[in-house]
């Protein structure tokens, strides 16, 4: 009998292989989310010899620099897999960058510049064969990774649908699944992105099976009846509501058994006022049984969002000294700036998490939550209050168009959206963001980038508008404003829509409204009414021979915009720095050190040689004593020494890497590789990847 289970043993063991050491075989390094390898062979006293040693060019980028690519990229056995700005997936020799295979879901017909993105992948490996899951928008695959082939035995003749399985029809719903979720045991575990508005999908959280894509569990992020959290919400909020989903990332503890999932607001983002609660399982993070997605614990870091804090980055799995303790721990990076450490075992605090009393909404209907958490001992990564002591100060012009604006508007940390208009800060891409943080385990010193820009945010009264009046301040206000000019920040891509009728035809804008274009998304749930009503509108014809019909926007506001902070200058209307690097060691609760990240070399600011810049795409950390980041406007990529926050080396990338390097071995040689797409801020659009060594 012995014998028996002793071979059924050594049967289940063999059906896995492991990856190398000197692979970079998962999402952001591995599944504790540490960017962390132990090489040493690129160091602080021998960077500064660093030079390109390849670059693949795709050249399927958008000419007119809409597209990017945010891909973390995974190296197995000395082979580079990544994607392309058309959602290409490809394997390259990682030692010379010759392209071994690409495979293109699209077959050359790809148009969505700008509205999707994939920021990495999976790879499964048995004693058969490696296999790559990737998702592009609702679409997830699997291919073989030998061959660049589909895996025809996976879903649908290589192919899931992820639209389907989430408990309604969502044909016409956005859902995209730009992060590649995480492997456990035979499942992979998978969030998604969804609209911010109306319409938008639920947030479940899936399991699926690698070989036969089929759904093994599910997690009900809006909980069902007789579910945990169903009381947060109002009765039956889970057949109409959406959002509260994971399209950030995930860690996994494979010691313990346990995956956690960091979510987003609910939806609609700004206004709560159909939701009444403090909406779980939105803005937490969640712990589950990877067997079969039971909830051992959450921890919510905001209550009934209307600010649209999303968790942006999958939380790092840290074992960290509390005086003479040893703690299994996680560290969560958040939007607000604030960095929120828990026992990942319990899911108690750390430290003590004080929840502070804010003040309530002043809209129609909205009953916003009377406290909100916030960490008492470890520091926030980036600023998150402003006073006048930020004005500008690069000239008198710059400090007085911020000092007229902030005179405007309403201010404070948890200060509810307003009609007549709100500064939030950090923004809505700042402190944190999807690039997240990295973690030394050598040392215990978590690394994060953040941005620092205010923007200027409100809520728009919906009242005795004509349908298609009504229809773009619920669907397009939020882009091209209340005089259709567009994002007039210097930095931003979207365009005027004034005089729309002087630069498209009727039956051209009926096209891209129903098939949406660059990074406008489809509004393809409209009915043929609201379409015909929406064109009158923006044409300026017979704008009001449809004002009987009633809109389907059931809330008495709409979001007002994405309308970042700038001065005249057309830079930010606050001092710097702008974008932040930020060393904290997490044994102390302390920060080591703190840099700006980034520049702008045009704008000499006294009292500032760097500005920083805003920055997407995260850092990582070696055993070398270095920090390797690009992520910023400045089309950059830089090393810093771990101890001290000096910049050790950098080069100017053929378009900014707003990506997560990697790191790997081949043949005893260690290289960098990044990701540079551009496309973001006002930058140009490229479609290289950069590797550097030392030669």
């Amino acid at each position: 009998m012995r014998i028996v289970f002793f071979l059924i043993f050594l049967l289940s063991c063999s059906k896995i292989r492991d990856f190398s050491d000197n692979d970079w075989a998962y999402y952001r390094g591995d599944n504790s989310v540490s960017h962390y390898k132990p090489f040493d062979q690129i160091n602080v006293s021998n960077v500064h010899k660093l030079q390109k040693v390849w670059e693949f060019k795709s050249d399927d980028h958008d000419k007119n620099n809409r597209s990017q690519i945010q891909c973390n990229p995974l190296i197995v056995d000395g082979i580079v897999y990544g994607t392309t700005p058309t959602m290409k997936l490809f394997a390259l020799d990682g030692s010379s960058g010759n392209k071994q295979w690409i495979f293109d879901p699209y077959n050359g017909s790809y148009k969505n510049h700008g509205t999707g993105v994939n920021r990495g992948l999976n790879i499964y490996r048995d004693q058969n064969e490696d296999r790559i899951l990737y998702a592009t928008f609702s679409k997830l695959y699997a291919i073989n990774a030998k061959d660049g082939k589909l895996i025809q035995s996976f879903g649908k003749q290589g192919s899931v649908d992820l639209k389907k399985g989430l408990g309604k029809n969502v044909d016409n719903m956005l859902l995209s699944a730009n992060t590649p979720g995480v492997i456990f045991k035979d499942k992979l575990i998978l969030g998604h992105r969804t609209s911010e508005s109306i319409g938008a999908v639920p947030g479940h959280i899936r399991a699926f099976n690698v070989y036969s894509g089929k759904i093994e569990w599910t997690f009900h992020t809006i909980p069902y009846p007789g579910e945990f959290g169903y009381d947060t919400w109002p009765q039956d909020a889970y057949l109409k509501s959406g959002g509260a989903n994971a399209w950030s990332g995930f860690s996994l503890d494979l010691k313990n058994e346990i995956v956690y999932i960091p979510t987003g607001s609910a939806a609609f983002d700004y206004y709560g006022g159909d939701r009444e609660g403090s909406n779980l399982f939105a803005n937490s993070i969640i712990a589950l049984n990877p067997n079969d997605g039971s909830r051992l614990w959450h921890y919510q870091v905001t209550h009934h969002d209307i600010w649209d804090r999303d968790l942006p980055a999958a939380p790092n799995l840290i074992d960290i000294q509390i005086k003479e303790k040893k703690v299994k721990a996680l560290a969560q990076i958040t939007k607000s700036g604030y960095l929120f450490v828990l026992d990942r075992i319990s899911g108690k605090p750390i430290y003590p998490i004080k929840e502070k009393n804010v003040p309530l909404s002043k809209l129609e209907g909205e009953k916003a939550w009377p406290t909100q958490p916030v960490p008492t001992v470890f520091p926030s990564f980036s600023r998150n209050k402003l006073t006048e002591l930020d004005f500008p100060l690069r000239s008198k012009k710059a400090y007085e168009f911020s000092k007229k604006l902030w005179k405007n508007r309403v201010y404070g940390e948890f200060e509810p959206l307003t009609t007549k208009g709100n500064i939030l800060f950090p923004g809505l891409d700042g402190g944190g963001e999807w690039g997240g943080a990295a973690f030394n385990p050598k040392t215990n010193i978590l690394y994060i980038n953040s941005n620092e820009m205010p923007w200027d945010l409100s809520m728009e009264k919906i009242e005795g508008t004509a349908l298609g009046e009504t229809i773009y301040k619920t669907a397009c206000l939020s882009c091209h404003g209340n005089d259709l000019e567009g994002n007039k920040g210097v930095y931003s891509n979207i365009p005027s829509i004034s005089n729309i009728s002087n630069k498209i035809s009727k039956k051209d804008l009926k096209s891209i409204l129903i098939n949406g274009k660059g990074i406008m998304p489809s509004f393809n749930s409209l009915d043929d009414i609201e379409i015909e009503s929406i064109i009158d509108f923006l044409i300026k014809e017979n704008k009001d021979t449809l004002s009987n019909n009633k809109s389907s926007w059931p809330y008495p506001y709409s979001f007002g915009g994405f309308k970042k902070m700038y001065a005249e200058d057309g830079f930010p209307a606050i001092k710097p720095p702008w974008g932040q690097l930020t060393a904290i060691n997490m044994n102390k609760a302390n920060i080591e050190w703190q840099i700006p990240l980034g520049n702008h070399e045009e704008l000499f600011i006294d009292g500032f040689n760097t500005t920083g810049t805003e920055n997407y795409g995260g850092p990582i950390v070696t055993g070398g004593g270095i920090i390797i980041i690009a992520a910023t406007m400045d089309e950059k990529i830089r090393i810093f020494d771990q101890k001290s926050g000096e910049l050790l080396w950098e080069d100017l990338l053929p378009a900014a890497g707003y990506a997560t390097p990697s790191t790997y071995m081949i043949d005893g040689k260690q290289y960098i590789v990044i990701a540079c797409g551009g496309g973001k801020l006002d930058t140009k659009s490229g479609s290289s990847y950069v590797a550097y060594s030392i030669e």
